[in-house]
């Protein structure tokens, strides 16, 4: 690794009474990928927000390439060599790739029109760079969200970075695209640029970073080598408790919960069957285009199957709405809690009692003395950190809002709980803590089905796994029969046996 490039001393951030960073530090290296990692809400953005110069540090010193910066502006941060790219890239969807690419250039040169020949030449040698193939003169909302990616990655070392931050770049990435994104990061290392990586899961900080700084409600914890962070230690550091990590082994039952039979929906999904008992929790997994996701989508009536059997408790019911899968006591958690499981400028109360409206009811009038104590119920119950039943529910942290959302659901009464990616871009302790709430519930008798592509998660959490492919189920096998890699093999083709 080469020189100190950034270093940071006892920064401190305020807003108004309120202390988001109480005295980090942080080194980074020339030719070092380094990781910081924290639970959300601890401070990760607001330290990155005070590298790239967006905000004023209210107390510390920043020193960049040895020398002590006074005042930093996100020009000057750009001039020195600081680029950011955000989890939602900041690219122009209208214009095409070359465009996104030579942008900034044009913006820091302060060129009055674009050079389009130019613009094409740069983002053609910037792709090269970096080992990119996409078309520069497409327009990048039709690109993937793993070619947006490169895009914002092609935008910035044109622009001579020095150091490059990632804030949480896997989020919305499958499992080759990371691969392919770890790449493209080990070549920009080798080229001696310093890369910050935020990220919170453990798998993917283990397989990239050197080293690591982790940082817990605003203040600095831990870092060094990545080999001096043993999973018992990273999470210690991250949450501050000692958490469970025993796979999850329920009791055996007969009691069936729900049963489908030959589920058909045509070009998503054939002949999936299954049984769900008392105490599973039953995970079902796929690469995209598998039709795992199209399988929940159908179990609660968003888009139906066409044929097939679906019983629950003994009687078979018919799904062909999500009125259906409510009135049969039904719940889903969805994959994107942000646009289809959450009403954000509503409160966590509005947002609790949603899906259960209709109990608040005597006569005409709502029983809003209800309605509060039971959202009051639930924000403890669920583990939630949260003020009150009043604020927004788009104050919270991702997992929070995670746990609300499934609390929604719980408030119901449900009689099998759906749950697609349940703790996507959600921190270690929340995730724990989701995990904890869903074994209690199929212990209780609640049908719990996980739909999810992180075979980690499902390993430890899923006493049955069902694997899918081209929308065929491979029939479903006891979990304690599995490990990763075996698990991976499924999904790329292997068969499994039926349990």
């Amino acid at each position: 690794m080469g020189e100190v490039f950034l270093k940071l001393e006892g920064i401190k951030k305020s807003f108004g009474g309120v202390q988001a960073l109480k005295g980090v530090d942080l080194e980074v290296r020339s030719g070092e990928i380094h990781c910081l990692a924290g639970e959300n809400g601890c401070g990760k953005s607001t330290l990155i927000k005070v590298i790239s110069g967006a905000h004023d540090a209210t107390e510390g010193s920043i020193y960049i390439e040895g020398q002590k910066i006074d005042k930093l502006t996100p020009i000057s941060a750009i001039h020195k060599g600081i680029q950011v790219i955000y989890q939602d890239f900041a690219v122009f969807p209208n214009l095409t790739v070359a465009e996104n690419i030579a942008m900034n250039r044009a913006l820091l040169t302060n060129a009055k029109r674009m050079d389009w020949g130019k613009a094409r030449k740069l983002a053609i040698e910037a792709m090269e760079q970096i080992g990119a193939h996409m078309d520069p003169d497409i327009q990048v909302e039709r690109l993937s969200i793993a070619n947006k990616q490169m895009v914002a990655i092609c935008r910035a070392i044109i622009n001579d970075a020095k150091l490059l931050i990632l804030d949480e770049p896997t989020t919305a990435l499958t499992a080759k695209e990371v691969e392919k994104l770890n790449t493209i990061i080990r070549r920009l290392k080798d080229k001696g640029i310093a890369i910050v990586i935020v990220n919170h899961k453990l798998n993917e900080i283990y397989e990239i970073a050197d080293r690591l700084t982790i940082i817990r409600n605003g203040e600095y914890v831990a870092s060094g080598p990545i080999e001096e962070f043993d999973q018992a230690r990273f999470v210690k550091c991250m949450t501050g408790r000692e958490l469970d990590n025993t796979t999850y082994r329920p009791k055996e039952s007969d009691e069936v919960i729900m049963k489908v039979e030959h589920l058909t929906r045509k070009n998503a999904f054939e002949d999936v069957s299954f049984e769900l008992k008392k105490g599973d929790v039953f995970g079902v997994t796929g690469l995209l285009g598998s039709g795992r996701g199209e399988l929940g989508d159908a179990l609660f009536g968003i888009a139906p199957a066409e044929s097939g059997k679906i019983i629950l408790h003994g009687k078979e019911i018919h799904i062909k709405s999500i009125q259906d899968a409510m009135e049969n006591r039904i719940g889903y958690v969805p994959e994107d809690r942000l646009t289809q499981g959450l009403f954000l400028e509503r409160s966590i109360q509005d947002n609790t009692v949603a899906a259960s409206i209709k109990k608040y009811f005597h006569g005409l009038k709502l029983d809003q003395k209800e309605m509060y104590d039971d959202t009051v119920d639930w924000i403890k119950k669920i583990g939630c950190v949260a003020p009150g039943p009043e604020p927004k529910i788009r104050t919270l942290s991702g997992g929070n809002a995670q746990k609300m959302v499934i609390a929604k659901w719980l408030n119901t009464d449900p009689a099998v709980l759906i749950l697609n990616g349940p703790t996507v871009g959600v921190d270690i302790g929340s995730k724990a803590d989701i995990h904890k709430i869903l074994h209690e519930l199929a212990e209780k008798g609640v049908g719990v089905i996980i739909i999810s592509d992180d075979l980690s998660e499902l390993l430890q959490n899923c006493n049955k796994i069902m694997v899918m492919k081209n929308g065929k189920s491979s029939g479903y096998v006891d979990s304690a029969e599995l490990d990763e890699k075996s698990l991976a093999t499924m999904l790329s083709g292997e068969k499994g046996g039926e349990a």
